[in-house]
């Protein structure tokens, strides 16, 4: 961990063309850890916790004024409290009640130093528990203000019912221990963690959770090979259900808890999935109206049968990044470019196991932009239907720009091309087929002109159908 007035160190470097080369994998550890409530945009003055404890501060609010008429923002998440755990939790932080409004706090709580080495170590390493905190950027703007129209109402009765609960991530943490505990009884020297967006800020209740499974060693075994005994072993487990193998180029073991809704995603050693999950914590949490906009966006796509990278569609991590560049390419863009404004917070060459204190150093940033949320999702679906070039043009979040499409093996014959922010690589290349391509841009487009025209959400997706159906997980 650094310490408050250390400058993070880069490993080289970075390279000033748009393509930075590919980059070795780095395997490492790290602690994990989440804001207050999980995924609710309503936490407020949360005091500092130690790592790997559950004791929280009772949660002051806010006052604010009454909501516009037609906006329900009346539920409320109990609060409910955790004794420590024998086994040490990745995530740290406790479940208060949501209020009103949504203030990310400054001290929030990540973990101890890393107990894992990055390549090369042979052993793992102790170290004295260290209290130093990640802090998220601040937004003293309450969600509330975007809520301008009868569509930004929709869409944050959607969020309030489909984000991700407390309880929810208590789950999936619970058998991310209960899994490790079984796991190490093979391979010793290895730790499982949560990723993805249960750990971002960007899930839903109905998301299944990422774990990334790091193996280290003298002699570290070939993922598929991992993969295969587990699948061997996780058969003669209580709790799981639906083992399946699934040969990709990141291959996954996908399984299912028994007697819940909960669906896992297992990968050994694919460690980008770390860095990723800490940028998009940063630009979750940097403006109000992101993780909104993009759980409707990702709902929107499911219901339209564009968001499976199995089946040659969109997947949601591209659909994030689609929407992370919309919003940084805006005349008065939403958001910047973190890996421009802070390049050593994010820097590909880091050793990995410094990747979680990297967001501690980013500044608040505040966008000038004041579109409702309504107007940026119809902005979001006229950018891709009128003004976006597939067949000349890379999304780069990066960059916080649109690069011109070379001939380069990565963007030749891909009808869409989205850089990956570490790898450079194209996450939308599961796009393969021109009839499912021709699909895409045709929702975009029917889309954008159907919400254009009646300005109501459920013209688009099945409202009152996703919402009931995710209620019912509770």
């Amino acid at each position: 961990m650094f310490h408050r007035n250390k400058i993070l160190s880069r490993r080289g470097a970075s390279s000033n063309t748009p393509y930075p080369p590919p980059r070795a994998p780095w395997y490492c550890d790290y602690q994990h850890g989440e804001p207050v409530a999980a995924n609710s945009c309503n936490v407020l003055n949360i005091v500092e916790l130690p790592p790997y404890t559950w004791q929280p501060a009772p949660p002051v609010f806010a006052a604010l004024p009454p909501p516009p008429a037609g906006v329900n923002h009346g539920r409320k998440r109990h609060y409910n409290e955790h004794s420590a755990r024998a086994v040490k939790r990745q995530r740290l932080n406790p479940s208060p009640t949501s209020s009103p409004t949504w203030i990310p706090h400054s001290n929030l709580a990540v973990g101890e130093p890393s107990t894992f080495a990055p390549v090369g170590s042979e052993r793992f390493h102790s170290s004295p528990p260290n209290t130093e905190v990640l802090t998220e950027p601040q937004n003293l703007t309450s969600l509330r203000v975007f809520v301008k129209d009868k569509l930004s109402g929709q869409m944050v009765d959607l969020f309030e019912a489909c984000q991700q609960q407390t309880s929810d991530l208590d789950r999936k943490e619970a058998c991310r221990a209960r899994l490790q505990v079984d796991i190490q009884k093979q391979f010793p020297e290895s730790r499982l963690y949560l990723t993805g967006s249960s750990m971002s800020g960007l899930g839903c209740r109905s998301s299944d959770a990422d774990l990334c499974l790091v193996v280290t060693g003298n002699r570290r075994p070939h993922p598929m090979d991992v993969l295969c005994q587990l699948q061997r072993d996780f058969r003669s487990l209580s709790y799981l259900v639906r083992i399946q193998l699934i040969k990709a180029k990141v291959p996954i073991l996908k399984f299912k808890e028994r007697g819940s809704f909960l669906e896992f995603d297992l990968n050994v050693n694919n460690t980008v999935g770390i860095r990723n999950t800490f940028l998009l914590r940063t630009y979750a949490y940097a403006d109000v109206r992101v993780r909104p906009l993009i759980l409707v966006v990702k709902k929107w796509a499911r219901h339209h049968q564009i968001n499976d990278a199995s089946k040659g569609t969109l997947s949601s991590y591209t659909l994030v990044l689609m929407v992370l560049h919309y919003l940084q390419t805006l005349e008065q863009p939403v958001l910047p470019s973190f890996q421009k404004t802070h390049p050593e917070c994010f820097d590909p060459l880091m050793d990995i196991d410094e990747v979680p204190d990297g967001p501690r150093h980013v500044r608040p940033y505040t966008s000038t932009n004041q579109s409702s949320l309504g107007e940026l999702l119809l902005g979001f679906l006229r950018y891709y239907a009128t003004r976006f070039s597939w067949d000349k043009q890379v999304i780069s979040v990066r960059q916080a720009t649109i690069l011109p499409k070379t001939n380069s093996k990565e963007w030749r014959n891909k009808f869409i091309c989205v850089e990956e922010p570490f790898e450079g690589s194209n996450v939308a290349r599961a796009v393969h087929e021109k009839i499912k391509f021709d699909a895409i841009k045709k929702c975009f487009s029917e889309s954008y002109q159907m919400l254009n025209e009646r300005k109501d959400l459920a013209s688009i997706l099945a409202l009152r159908a996703i919402i009931n159906e995710e209620l019912a997980r509770r």
